[in-house]
């Protein structure tokens, strides 16, 4: 991918999370992106083009940082390691950026009707689900691409709830203690994971 289709991608992905689906227009990226008018459309001719794009790099950039997780990960990390990741995660994509949590959110809706985008999402969730499950062996847990696929979907739909929903609905439903949900999401997902109980010691065991 050439710099200036990154920059229009990367773009997209910007305009989508602030301005969601109906927002995303070829004008609407060009002035984000500060090339001429015009310039969007030549790289990606219609709407559909421009969402597949979107939904490419979001792919490629999520692939990419899983990888760098799964290359960085310590031979000796523990399962209290790799359940303290998940409220980091949760703080990262909802307080710190969540640029690409709303911007995948407007994606899964637009796949709904648009296989191309569907595609590009399906890519993401294998990755996704066979990187998580091999982190979550190294920590010796008996993790599967079905168990970490699942906190992913449990992972976005929390993530959503807590960037749409004000704080005393949250405090009402049981949902303003962001660490202790992200612990919660690992522990839902691979209910063997839970930090300081019995069966993590003895994961690996029968």
């Amino acid at each position: 991918m050439t710099l200036r289709r990154e920059l229009l991608c990367d773009t997209a992905i910007s305009v989508l999370a602030t301005d969601g689906g109906r927002g995303l227009t070829h004008r609407a990226v060009d002035r984000r992106a500060e090339v001429p008018l015009g310039t969007t459309k030549n790289y990606f001719p219609t709407r559909e083009t421009l969402l597949q794009a979107a939904a490419n790099r979001m792919t490629e950039l999520h692939v990419a940082a899983v990888r760098r997780l799964r290359d960085t990960t310590p031979a000796d990390v523990t399962a209290t390691d790799v359940a303290e990741l998940y409220p980091a995660l949760l703080r990262r994509a909802v307080a710190d950026d969540p640029t690409h949590v709303l911007a995948m959110l407007e994606l899964y809706l637009e796949a709904v009707r648009r296989p191309g985008v569907r595609e590009a999402l399906s890519r993401m969730a294998v990755a996704n689900a066979e990187a998580g499950a091999e982190l979550h062996r190294t920590a010796g847990l008996p993790s599967t691409a079905r168990d970490a696929g699942l906190l992913d979907a449990y992972f976005l739909g929390v993530a959503i709830s807590l960037l749409a929903l004000p704080g005393d609905a949250l405090r009402e439903v049981g949902l303003d203690d962001p660490y202790a949900l992200g612990l919660g999401l690992f522990s839902a997902a691979v209910p063997r994971a839970v930090p300081g109980r019995s069966d993590v010691q003895a994961t690996g065991t029968s």
